[in-house]
């Protein structure tokens, strides 16, 4: 009576599990993401209404968009993010019935006899799996590692897009810087020949002078085309992160690209930093755990089969009736799990060799973003502080050498083209810069700097 007694509270026990929970495996992803990147995902307790989805959506866009309220709009927007979102669904629901314990089967069959006077004979059964009683804790053990892996893995994918997300909107500022000044350029360069139509006219400058002066304008706004087209592709990459269409693609930038910060924080350490904080390493470490304990739980298992236990209920054709329990044993005398058991290890080793090469990766990666970072702020400080100065003061010499008529349009135009060169590419370092920083931080698993602002 005891044992029945046991069975049944186990079995109430597994049943009392078996609820999803719309906030569950959300919560912790949008902790995992905060604690990295300080920014919610707006889906902590679960997928939320599509109006104040929408509502977020234009209260971020109202005032122009920055780069971190880019960010949480990719988080709570982005399509491919959403659909990686509600697996965590999937995976919870994978993770319930795991838990649950298989239904009994009922069965019946009546029998009627070949001589008359006789009743027809009934026989009732039911019966229930054992094996998969005491199977039970062990997969769900394993249902709910599975689940945490796949928590850590959307987070991981959240976090790429976040990574993402601040590179498309670099761009977007590059491009718009440039479009700014190759707009102030065709203006010049306007002037400039119309200037040289004038003097051409008065005699002052040959023909050679004025075709020049005027090809440099059309160059210009060849230049000027092209900028218009990179702001557009580089907004429309913007745009399929932050998932908008219609009129909310008419969002303005309301950053424009910073310099770099005064210092940069301690670029030490990051290779045991990023192996300590990507989600990705963490996910393959628990998908290691997972199969080793998947393995464990079949080699225990490989000599015992199914197990049936049940009550049979007769009644013959003369009204005798039997009842007992029943018994079916499954004898592994030809399939002991080998296939299984050796899948399953295939697995496990499949598993290992995954997580030593992401985190061989992990350290490639950080090196390597690192001295992108480093080289990246060293280009910038030497355009900020040597080539660009240089230029300008050519410029402006030249200038002076062109009013007293010692120097060509030509000559003082190539000056103003070197010019726009040097500051195109400063401006392309400096997106380089910011995207390297951006790089790092992905590679790193999460920020630089810890939370209360100090270097790692």
């Amino acid at each position: 009576m005891n044992r029945l007694l046991l069975t049944a509270a186990v079995c109430l026990s597994a049943m009392g599990c078996a609820t999803l929970s719309p906030e569950r495996g959300h919560a912790e992803l949008g902790a995992l993401v905060q604690e990295r990147v300080q920014v919610s995902t707006g889906w902590e307790k679960g997928t939320p209404p599509a109006e104040a989805v929408r509502e977020r959506v234009h209260a971020l866009l109202q005032d122009g968009l920055a780069r971190e309220e880019a960010v949480r709009l990719a988080l709570v927007n982005n399509p491919g993010l959403q659909a990686s979102y509600e697996s965590l669904g999937v995976s919870q629901a994978d993770m319930v019935e795991a838990g649950l314990l298989r239904n009994p089967t009922l069965g019946a069959a009546i029998g009627f006899p070949n001589v008359s006077g006789s009743g027809p004979r009934l026989e009732f059964s039911l019966v229930q799996e054992v094996l998969d009683l005491f199977m039970l804790p062990a997969r769900k053990q394993i249902a709910r590692q599975q689940f945490e892996a796949d928590v850590l893995r959307t987070a991981h994918e959240a976090l790429a897009v976040v990574a993402e997300t601040r590179e498309a909107y670099t761009a977007v500022q590059a491009a718009d810087t440039l479009l700014r000044y190759q707009t102030q350029l065709v203006a010049v360069f306007s002037a400039a020949a119309e200037l040289a139509r004038m003097q051409h006219e008065a005699g002052n400058i040959p023909e050679l002078d004025l075709s020049l002066a005027r090809a440099a304008w059309q160059e210009a706004r060849v230049g000027l085309a092209r900028e218009e087209l990179a702001l557009v592709e580089s907004r429309e990459r913007l745009n399929r992160m932050l998932g908008l269409w219609g009129e909310d693609t008419e969002w303005t930038v309301s950053e424009p690209l910073p310099e770099p910060p005064a210092e940069e924080p301690s670029l030490e350490h990051l290779e045991r930093l990023a192996i300590e904080r990507r989600l990705d390493i963490d996910a393959a470490r628990k998908d290691v755990a997972l199969m080793e304990k998947a393995v464990s739980l079949a080699r225990g298992s490989r000599f015992f089969g199914t197990v049936e236990v049940g009550v049979d209920a007769e009644r013959e054709s003369d009204g005798l009736r039997l009842i007992g329990p029943s018994l079916v044993l499954e004898l592994p005398l030809f399939n002991q799990r080998q296939a299984l058991i050796g899948g399953l290890e295939a697995r496990e080793r499949q598993a290992e060799r995954k997580l030593t090469r992401l985190s061989v990766d992990a350290r490639s990666e950080v090196r390597q973003r690192r001295a992108a970072l480093q080289t990246a702020r060293r280009l910038v400080e030497h355009y900020s502080a040597t080539l660009l100065p240089l230029r300008r003061r050519v410029v402006e010499q030249s200038q002076l050498q062109y009013n007293a008529m010692v120097l060509s349009p030509f000559q003082l135009l190539e000056a103003r083209r070197e010019e726009v060169r040097t500051y195109r590419e400063y401006v392309e370092t400096l997106r380089d810069y910011w995207n390297a920083r951006n790089a790092l931080e992905n590679a790193v698993g999460g920020r630089l700097t810890d939370d209360a602002g100090g270097t790692r």
